[in-house]
């Protein structure tokens, strides 16, 4: 990364884990790459964690930062900062605020890159934003039609054609034109990245329907989506039976397996890499790396959070930095 590029990080849910894994990861770089970063929250609540964790750093205002702060651009709280570890509104609320305020860092120009902490889907709902987390709320602040979920990792990444739905409407979603559209995301972001990326497509259905015997989603909607992708020169298989397809990759047969759903694409990942796979949002007109956990009420608070997520996404923030975007 150019040592003036920036990465906004947003505070995520100020009662949740968010601030300990912020304060914890940049604790573990050296000084002056801190100067990279301005986060997106409230001083209170980096102070906060910073007690609990022990890592003895300063904060201070995003326009001025001292020598020793971190930059903090203050996102004020509509009451008192929450209870840590609780469901709160008002914390919910907060999470909303800080990331839009870092969509407009970064449509301004003013941050090359967003890393997200974690957010919790309840407590903004009680605020009443509606939306199904960060993907959704990030499409919306950025005008965008859609967006695609890519959970990446050493040695294995899916992006999902469906996420925070039914696994009914995920079924209805499936269709080509949607399953298309993410495995060009996929193939777009590893060119970005400098790499052809090797695709397959992981079936919907169990062994890709048995010709029909188990649903014939996979031969109706699936298959075409390959056909076309590949006459646009994508290197990309499928479908492949979900069982045997993530195992594939995971060994060095695929660069990138399109998920059909949710679950489909987050349980491989989540047994092989737990504490290093990031969630990179595609699709939109900015960039956005997220840990790839949730708020973990139970332990915020007492210092034990686990900051390695965090400081992967971090590194995969700055390599998305010194990226510049293409088109096919």
């Amino acid at each position: 990364m150019d040592r003036n590029a920036k990465v906004a990080v947003t505070l995520g849910d100020p009662a949740g884990v968010g601030p300990e894994v912020i304060v914890k990861a940049l604790a573990a770089l050296p000084s002056e790459e801190r100067r990279d970063f301005v986060i997106i929250g409230n001083v209170e609540a980096l102070e906060r964690a910073d007690r609990v964790s022990g890592t003895g750093l300063k904060f201070g205002p995003a326009d001025a930062p001292g020598d020793d702060r971190i930059a903090v651009d203050e996102v004020p709280l509509s009451a008192a900062l929450p209870e840590i570890g609780k469901v709160s509104p008002v914390a919910g609320d907060a999470s909303v605020r800080y990331i839009t305020r870092a969509v407009d860092l970064a449509i301004s120009g003013q941050a090359d890159v967003i890393v997200t902490a974690p957010i919790n889907k309840e407590a903004m709902n009680l605020a009443g934003h509606h939306h199904d987390g960060h993907t959704g709320l990030l499409a919306h602040l950025t005008g965008s039609k859609s967006s695609f979920m890519l959970l990446a990792s050493e040695r294995l990444n899916t992006i999902h054609v469906s996420t925070h739905i039914s696994l009914k409407g995920a079924i209805e979603r499936a269709k080509t034109e949607r399953v298309l559209a993410t495995i060009e995301a996929g193939h777009r972001h590893f060119l970005r990245l400098g790499k052809k990326a090797r695709i397959a497509v992981a079936g919907l259905n169990p062994h890709c329907g048995e010709n029909g015997l188990f649903g014939t989603e996979d031969m109706e909607f699936l298959a075409p989506a390959v056909e076309q992708a590949r006459a646009n020169g994508i290197d990309v298989v499928g479908p492949i039976s979900a069982d045997t397809v993530f195992a594939r990759a995971y060994n060095g047969a695929f660069d990138l397996v399109i998920a059909q759903y949710h679950d489909q694409g987050h349980i491989p990942i989540k047994l092989v890499a737990f504490e290093t796979a990031v969630n990179v949002s595609l699709g939109l007109p900015i960039d956005r790396v997220s840990v790839d956990h949730g708020t973990a009420f139970d332990i915020a608070g007492t210092g034990k959070a686990n900051h390695v997520n965090m400081l992967s996404a971090i590194a995969y923030a700055r390599l998305m930095a010194r990226s510049p975007r293409r088109e096919m």
